[in-house]
């Protein structure tokens, strides 16, 4: 259905070809589907999260009612790659996931472009910068290859995860969706998760532990990746049994320096890491800091400090010997706001500290129509609600806005609060994940126009300038909202942002496949 998965069938057949030559029996099935860019900035993106859980279960459903006995999973787009990776957890079988690849940038104008600079320059016509000429000119260049966005946002961000929890191959996290070596990738992929089942080791919870979800945190904060990642994690270990919460993630980021130059923050993508070694570079460089735990296994049941140690070290552009920032790129706030945290991405902010007045919308739209119409001010704080897992229900992702802001040259000149998402691809003072959410009884839910907000990410606090006793007064009405099928299904059911967004109460028991 759109660019990031539509070589995924090509790939899946290539494996199972693999798996055929190699006398195993193989089948090909597909899970559900909801791709970020088409459900941006509209009601559809309430679907996007809650593909993860459904991707996760029908892999389990057709697994289990099949008695499959090991798996190949593919994916390529944000949240399809933690919903493979979740299912490969929970079923724990002989497994081995392989990312799509991203896309190659475009050209315009001397320099390389994403699908991220087309929605930053609609806010930028709408400011009356860009003509809507250049918009349009802009837009049929910036994706000419199939792939997911070439930056360090979500799907990206989670490739990395995936090599570094130990369930993807080496170099495929970085490897281009239209490169040739892909197809040897997914043949490869058959012939270790056969190897796997022959042997019955290692199997996904042997790779996913507290340690490796440490190092999958540590590789996010150092690359400035995705926001998501904070939300993801935790889903992934919760399949696991492992307890990983927001706070394990910023106690990460806190300790690990940013050294990678990547986008939206920086100046590479995807392509220009893995010329210079891929994610093996970049966790060679935090084993060379002490900030990984290099006894975590990988897929060929070697450890990863066996595994780096022939692996191409920091090349000083890309990735730096000297740290960019002392701490992640990726910062969790708590406060008045936050009791169970929130979380701003820092890679790329001239400030680390906003306090202004509070601007309130109660939903996306509200806030998308005023920000249209530049019907803002520098300095205000605007608040999304009712955006989080439970009240949106989905948790929206915020790029419509956001790129709108930043198009408009006001990307640090404001801040952005929310219970809801951002893409990996959004920068700027923008806060998200907002816990406890304003649908469960969270603070943001009292919040009113003028409240004076205080963002430090230095100090990692998230706060509205309001006595204990003055919140004490105040009560919230949440709007009116009719829910059916899976949303409502799904609002019934998710949890805290700060858990995963996770939807059923615990992993499943741990217990080895027996290979036929």
């Amino acid at each position: 259905m759109t660019p990031c998965n539509a070589l995924l069938g090509e790939f899946a057949r290539e494996a199972c070809d693999a798996v055929r030559e190699a006398g195993g029996v193989a089948f090909d099935f597909a899970a559900a589907s909801v791709a970020d860019s088409m459900s941006m900035n509209h009601g559809g993106m309430r679907y996007s999260l809650v593909s993860r859980e459904l991707i996760a279960d029908s892999v389990e459903a057709v697994a289990r009612g099949h008695a499959y006995d090991a798996l190949i999973t593919f994916a390529g787009c944000d949240k399809t790659l933690p919903g493979m990776m979740m299912a490969i957890v929970r079923l724990n079988l002989p497994a081995v996931f392989v990312y799509g690849g991203a896309a190659l940038p475009g050209q315009w104008r001397g320099r390389d472009v994403t699908v991220l600079d087309t929605y930053e320059a609609v806010g930028a016509v709408l400011a009356g910068e860009l003509a809507p000429d250049d918009l349009s000119e802009l837009e049929r260049v910036c994706l000419p290859t199939l792939g997911s966005c070439p930056g360090q946002f979500t799907a990206n961000t989670m490739a990395m995860v995936s090599e570094t929890l130990g369930l993807a191959l080496p170099g495929s996290a970085t490897l281009p969706a239209v490169s040739e070596e892909r197809k040897r990738l997914a043949r490869d992929a058959a012939r270790i998760v056969l190897s796997i089942l022959k042997n019955g080791r290692p199997l996904p919870r042997d790779l996913v532990t507290k340690k490796s979800l440490e190092n999958a945190a540590a590789a996010v904060a150092a690359t400035g990746g995705s926001t998501n990642a904070a939300l993801h994690l935790p889903a992934i270990a919760h399949e696991a049994g492992i307890g990983f919460t927001l706070e394990d993630f910023a106690r990460v980021a806190k300790r690990t320096p940013l050294i990678a130059d990547m986008k939206p923050g920086g100046r590479f993508l995807a392509k220009d890491l893995h010329a210079v070694g891929g994610v093996s570079v970049v966790l060679k460089e935090l084993l060379r800091r002490g900030a990984l735990h290099g006894e975590c296994l990988t897929l060929s049941g070697r450890t990863f400090a066996d595994e780096l140690e022939r692996r191409a070290g920091a090349d000083g552009s890309v990735v730096r010997a000297e740290p960019i920032l002392k701490t992640g790129g990726l910062v969790v706030l708590k406060g008045n706001l936050a009791a169970d945290g929130a979380l701003i991405k820092v890679a790329g902010l001239q400030s680390l500290v906003f306090e202004g007045p509070a601007r309130v919308f109660d939903s996306e739209e509200a806030c998308a129509e005023v920000v249209k119409k530049r019907k803002y001010q520098p300095g205000e704080v605007l608040v999304i609600r009712y955006e989080g897992p439970k009240g949106g229900p989905g948790m929206r992702e915020m790029l419509g806005v956001t790129a709108l802001i930043y198009g408009q040259g006001m990307g640090e000149k404001v801040a952005l609060l929310t219970d809801g998402r951002f893409s990996g691809a959004t920068r700027g003072m923008m806060v998200g994940y907002v816990s406890p959410e304003a649908w469960a009884g969270g603070a943001l839910a009292l919040l009113r126009d003028g409240d004076r907000i205080r963002i430090d990410a230095r100090a990692g606090t998230l706060d509205v300038l309001l006595s204990r006793a003055e919140l004490n007064k105040r009560t919230a009405k949440p709007p009116k909202r009719t829910l059916s099928g899976v949303l409502e299904k799904y609002a019934a059911q998710v949890g805290s942002a700060h858990l995963g967004a996770v939807t059923h109460s615990g992993a499943t028991s741990r217990r080895r496949s027996r290979a036929r």
